[in-house]
């Protein structure tokens, strides 16, 4: 008999797509050679995306493993009515239900689970119709997972926008929180109506068989008690939340180094300021200023990752290019700081710049990839949230975790941050500020540094969570009803 299979369900964006597969390999790697995995690949709505996703199908099949299989569903029609990202994902996800379905149906093997992304509720549904055991790979952190999970009682208890209440909202678990910390399309609901996203999620999460979330227990203990413990879901048990990470990718250095490791090579030790806004980091020219004067003036060591305006502003499609350096830099940046800094116009393999000992600090714009990478190496941060969940992650890594120093940034002004106050925060994180402050969140970074590899290894608290998940997913394999015709 054919081993049973996990499907997996990831979309299409590098910080979905990658850790999935890499948790689908995991798994493999725990049953023993008892599972299989399946990946459905939907196609991927942008030219660059979809190249993305073919060479790392591309370099997993050549990996060589042969209980990892992708089977490519069909294409469908992309949306171009919608008030916000998560509403335009979850229409191209709603429209692959069927897809979904006959996928699944058409496996010649059990199926031990339906593992889908924080997007997919849709196949939740399907999920349930064929009697398949179904799990949410949640790629952010178990606060966003609660916000989710907590916005219908949210919705109840705050009949207003929450950008013109007063105090903060209390939500279970965390410090009191500041309606700020809310992402944007919660924040403003009345005015957005992806707010409905948030309700109806929270609602679909619910029919899960359980959460499994790319965090540590010591990183989120207090708020992964609280969804245990059904204070998010009006007294109601949960799914229960399997935290299984920090999951991330780690390779082997390429035998010939990267030219930004290659320039920390010469810095002293923790001494460099990482500046990089992830892979789709895209930062008008005011903000690019304000970034050039406040490291111009702070003397401190730098590299900033700087990329350029994408070619296509329509959802989804906005990827950046590499920057022009003489059009988007002031006058003279570049001379004035030659020696002390490097400013790289295109991607960068992060992972490999923040392992280096030379960095000391990383202005982040807190997506959870980011942060997991940051605390693996024990780099402190100065968080510069930009969208979606970063806020909540922000608070996280400020008012919780203790590792970040906070940056005073306006909403209003699409999160803008001034020079000085980006140089004050950079001075106190590197040293030369307020002392006190930066050493805390320094020594904060080196522990919970300790904390998530600890979690991981062999009985560590993501390892024993990753086995109790394994072990169910292997009892709960089915044999799915094959469609009628």
């Amino acid at each position: 008999m054919a081993k049973p299979t996990v499907v997996l369900l990831p979309v299409w964006g590098a910080g979905h797509f990658m850790p999935m597969i890499e948790a689908g390999k995991r798994l493999l790697r725990g049953s023993g050679g008892a599972l299989s995995v399946t990946v459905l690949l939907m196609p991927a709505p942008t030219p660059e995306a979809a190249v993305d996703i073919a060479a790392q199908v591309k370099r997993e099949e050549a990996s060589g493993a042969d209980d990892i299989s992708f089977r490519h569903l069909p294409a469908v029609d992309i949306p171009t009515v919608h008030t916000g990202i998560e509403e335009w994902v979850s229409l191209i996800l709603r429209s692959h239900g069927p897809h979904v379905r006959a996928a699944i149906a058409g496996l010649d093997c059990p199926v031990a689970a339906l593992v889908t992304d924080i997007f997919c509720t849709p196949a939740l549904d399907v999920a349930a119709e064929l009697g398949v055991p179904s799990y949410v790979y949640f790629t952010s952190g178990a606060v966003m997972l609660e916000l989710l999970l907590y916005s219908p009682v949210l919705d109840e208890e705050v009949p207003g926008e929450f950008s013109e209440m007063d105090g903060a909202l209390n939500i279970p678990g965390l410090p009191p929180v500041p309606p700020s910390v809310l992402p944007a399309t919660m924040l403003h609901k009345k005015k957005m109506s992806t707010y409905r996203w948030f309700l109806e999620t929270g609602r679909c999460y619910m029919k899960a068989t359980g959460f499994i979330v790319n965090t540590a227990a010591e990183l989120e203990q207090s708020v992964i008690d609280a969804i245990a413990d059904g204070r998010c879901t009006r007294g109601v048990p949960a799914p229960t939340v399997y935290a299984i990470g920090p999951v991330i990718a780690l390779t082997p250095p390429p035998e010939q180094p990267h030219e930004c490791v290659r320039w920390l090579d010469a810095q002293p030790p923790a001494s460099v300021l990482l500046v990089c806004f992830g892979s789709k980091g895209l930062l008008p020219p005011p903000k690019v200023r304000e970034i050039a004067a406040a490291l111009e003036r702070s003397e401190h060591r730098f590299l900033w990752v700087l990329r350029g305006p994408p070619k296509d502003s329509r959802p989804g499609q906005r990827v950046p290019t590499d920057a022009m350096l003489d059009e988007l830099l002031p006058e003279g940046f570049l001379d004035k700081t030659k020696g002390r800094g490097l400013v790289w116009p295109t991607r960068a393999p992060q992972k490999d710049i923040l392992a280096h000992a030379a960095v000391g600090g990383f202005v982040t714009h807190c997506g959870w990839n980011s942060i997991l990478e940051s605390l693996w190496f024990g780099v402190p941060m100065l968080p510069w949230p930009l969208d979606n969940e970063q806020h909540a992650n922000a608070f996280l890594l400020v008012s919780v975790l203790g590792v970040a120093v906070p940056l005073r940034l306006d909403r209003e002004r699409d999160n803008f941050v001034e020079a000085a106050e980006l140089e004050r925060a950079v001075s106190t994180l590197l040293g030369g500020g307020d002392g006190e402050a930066g050493r805390k969140a320094r020594e904060k970074a080196v522990a919970v540094k300790a904390a998530c590899r600890k979690a991981v290894e062999k009985g560590g608290s993501s390892d024993a969570a990753f086995q109790r998940l394994a072990e169910e997913i292997r009892r709960g394999a089915v044999n799915v009803p094959k469609k009628r015709n």
